[in-house]
């Protein structure tokens, strides 16, 4: 036999024994059939308590997770397509989530005219739209700036990306604490939005339905770009075969930054929408990073749809735990978490929707 055909040979076995290695898909499948059977009839012992004995609070914990996943998908969105698309490591992405939310709050503040103590009914539309936008564009342009002068210089070298990415976010990380300070503000939702309906006879807040919306309109707009847009096309193409792209004359370096500016646009977008969820603080940002790349490793690199599954099974794991986990076992809830990753990972390597580098 030639040499190829052996490493040929030795490549197909290593694939083969570890696929015999690999748990098979219906562990999954028992796995969340036991979970389902506890969650609607045998958690009596838990804040929430069984389904079928309290319905209402069922439906709410489901709607928190499903709206949560919807600010998961917009902070990892940007991720994705930095990360999982480009393979470019930014390690920064976090502290632009943050950023963004300390300027759309100073933004909000100037505009309502009051810099604490802010009732929404003080708040319009606009006041929370313009700081938005404000917010987002600012991280966007700092974004740009990181990528033509550090990170299009290292293309490829994964180590160098992330040394340099992790030193500006120690940078940022420390500006920020200088001029914003230590302790949690909040961006402040327009009155328009802030009020409550009842879901059998609970009490649910019409904000977090806002906030799944612009998730899904995010969601729709990043899917219409990338597939039925030429940039979008020239940008998967571009990720598969740079040179192919380059030798039909494209400009793959200005396609690249373009995506960036729009990875990092989309990184403050879910800065404001969490700091208007949960407020901004120092640490927020390596937070909101961690989540990102779980949703991207669940969902497999440069997927979309691997992000939007990756965010719904992330944010469903987050909203149930600890609410259906017995009651003197709660705060082992963030264990679940990595049960989860870890349970990915062991049945499909490269995420649920990803494939092979």
């Amino acid at each position: 036999m030639t040499p190829a055909l052996i490493d040929a040979d030795r490549s197909s076995s290593r694939r083969r024994l570890t696929e015999l290695r690999r748990p098979p898909v219906w562990v999954a499948a028992v796995i969340a059939v036991a979970v389902a059977a506890w969650v609607l009839f045998l958690a009596d012992g838990t804040p929430a308590g069984a389904a079928v004995d309290d319905p209402g609070k069922f439906l709410v914990t489901v709607l928190d997770g499903v709206t949560f996943a919807g600010l998961l998908f917009v902070a990892a969105s940007g991720f994705t397509l930095i990360f999982g698309l480009m393979r470019t490591v930014n390690m920064a992405h976090g502290s632009l989530f943050l950023l963004a939310a300390y300027v759309a709050i100073r933004v909000q503040e100037a505009m309502v005219g009051r810099s604490r103590n802010i009732d929404p009914a003080d708040v319009g539309l606009l006041d929370w739209l313009v700081p938005l936008l404000a917010g987002a564009g600012v991280a966007a342009v700092l974004g740009l700036l990181i990528q033509q002068v550090f990170l299009q210089w290292n293309e490829g070298q994964e180590m160098r990306q992330t040394l340099l990415t992790l030193a500006i976010t120690v940078v940022l990380a420390d500006q920020m604490l200088r001029e914003f300070g230590g302790l949690a503000q909040r961006m402040v939702w327009p009155g328009a939005v802030t009020h409550f309906f009842s879901v059998m006879g609970e009490r649910y807040a019409v904000t977090r339905l806002v906030m799944l919306g612009i998730a899904v309109l995010v969601g729709v707009l990043l899917w219409l770009w990338l597939t039925r847009t030429s940039v979008g096309i020239v940008i998967r193409a571009g990720v598969d075969d740079r040179q192919m792209v380059r030798g039909l004359g494209i400009n793959i370096r200005r396609v690249f930054a373009l995506t960036f500016l729009v990875g990092s646009f989309l990184a403050g977008v879910g800065g404001v929408l969490g700091a208007s969820f949960a407020g901004a603080a120092p640490g927020t940002d390596g937070s909101w990073l961690l989540n990102a790349l779980v949703v991207v490793i669940i969902g497999g690199l440069g997927s979309l749809k691997g992000a939007a599954a990756g965010s719904l099974l992330y944010g469903t794991v987050v909203a149930f735990s600890p609410a259906y986990l017995p009651s003197q076992y709660s705060y082992y809830a963030i264990i679940m978490t990595f049960g989860l990753l870890a349970l990915v990972l062991a049945i499909r390597p490269y995420g649920l929707f990803g494939r092979p580098a």
